[in-house]
């Protein structure tokens, strides 16, 4: 199978405001034709410049910028084979949907009949046909923001750049347009590149994930693996909720690591290379579990009582303390209707499969 195919190439890009302020600090990635992809990190971390640079709103300071093969240093914005979508998803309020959606082509002298055909089959792929003569202040929040989508896609872009796209929505409204965003990428067949800092949205949308910490790329992964199989504190830290212990290695070899860990004490684990001196051992909540009686032996297990409980919903996390004094987390599908069955004080037995535990060095 044939590599695929490079539509977006950024080589050492590195972006500075004043003298002071590295906000992209040499980035260096490959996103692929046709690919959802996603630039993922915490407030300040660049993702917006580097969508802003490849938007050409930004210029960078140092690096390269190739979209579809040409070298983008130069090229205006309007020049540029990408549309964008801002966070503030603005609408002409004085104008109808229709007007809306092919005002770009309007602009830029496209024929009256082409412009109705091109609106026409837009507003059918995000589902607004028969909205045309509507003003944005009869459509609600989600309609908006489609009208939005038909604005930037009528004009056929190579690439979609989407900036925090859904934040304006509310929670049940955001994760239905995730699904209708995949499944207009899978439609539309063009690269979608999004930034967000939410991680279960880049999670449950991106075919690979860009994570960024302070204008650097810290692991490009796809959400499966990037999930799983962190390389780093920082990112592991960063999606989803972990358990993270710090030790300090006391043998390393045949595909074995045992760790100190303050308060706990020594605990083998799986680690297919070797490592030394201190690191940190990160295990999921929901690899998890928890007993009133003992576990077995094969895990890793350790006694201590409930210190609190956080209910959301279909699910539970207790928060176990060991009778050493280290709280450890674990997440519960909630069976009963009433939620987990434990309650805060009972004494418990809570522990993880060896190999569930991830080693991190950086």
């Amino acid at each position: 199978m044939s590599e695929p195919k490079p539509i977006i190439q950024i080589r050492k890009v590195t972006k500075r405001f004043g003298a002071q302020v590295t906000a992209v600090d040499e980035v260096s990635l490959e996103i692929h034709e046709g690919e959802f992809f996603a630039l993922l990190g915490p407030s300040g971390c660049g993702k917006t410049t580097l969508l802003r640079m490849l938007a050409g709103f930004e210029i960078p300071t140092s690096g390269n910028l190739l979209i579809d093969g040409q070298e983008m240093g130069g090229v205006e914005p309007n020049r540029r084979p990408v549309n964008m979508v801002f966070q503030s998803y603005a609408v002409f309020p004085h104008m109808t949907v229709f007007d809306n959606v092919g005002y770009g082509l309007k602009v830029t002298g496209t024929p009256k009949s082409e412009i109705r055909e091109r609106v026409r089959e837009v507003l059918a792929l995000v589902h607004l046909e028969g909205y045309e003569a509507r003003k944005p202040d009869q459509l609600s929040g989600g309609q908006r923001q489609r009208v939005v989508l038909a604005r930037a896609l009528v004009k056929r872009p190579r690439v979609l750049l989407l900036d925090e796209p859904l934040s304006a929505l509310d929670a049940k409204l955001r994760e239905a347009m995730q699904l209708e965003l995949v499944k207009l990428q899978q439609v539309v067949g063009i690269t979608f590149v999004i930034v967000t800092h939410d991680q279960d949205e880049a999670l449950s949308m991106a075919d690979r994930i860009a994570v960024m910490e302070s204008g650097k790329v810290r692991q490009i992964a796809p959400p499966t693996e990037l999930y799983e199989d962190p390389n780093c504190h920082f990112v592991a830290d960063f999606i989803g909720k972990m358990n993270l212990l710090s030790g300090t290695v006391k043998s390393s070899g045949d595909g074995k690591l045992t760790v100190e860990v303050e308060k706990l004490g020594a605990l083998t684990v799986s680690c297919p290379t070797e490592a030394s001196g201190s690191l940190h051992l990160a295990i999921r909540p929901e690899k998890l579990v928890v007993s009133e009686s003992p576990l077995p032996e094969s895990l890793l297990s350790f006694s201590g009582a409930v210190d609190t409980l956080a209910y959301h919903g279909s699910e539970s996390r207790v928060f176990v303390t060991t009778d050493s004094g280290v709280t450890l987390s674990a997440t519960l599908p909630n069976r009963h209707r009433h939620g987990t069955a434990f309650h805060s004080g009972q004494p418990l037995w809570i522990g993880w499969e060896p190999e569930d535990t991830l080693v991190l060095t950086d």
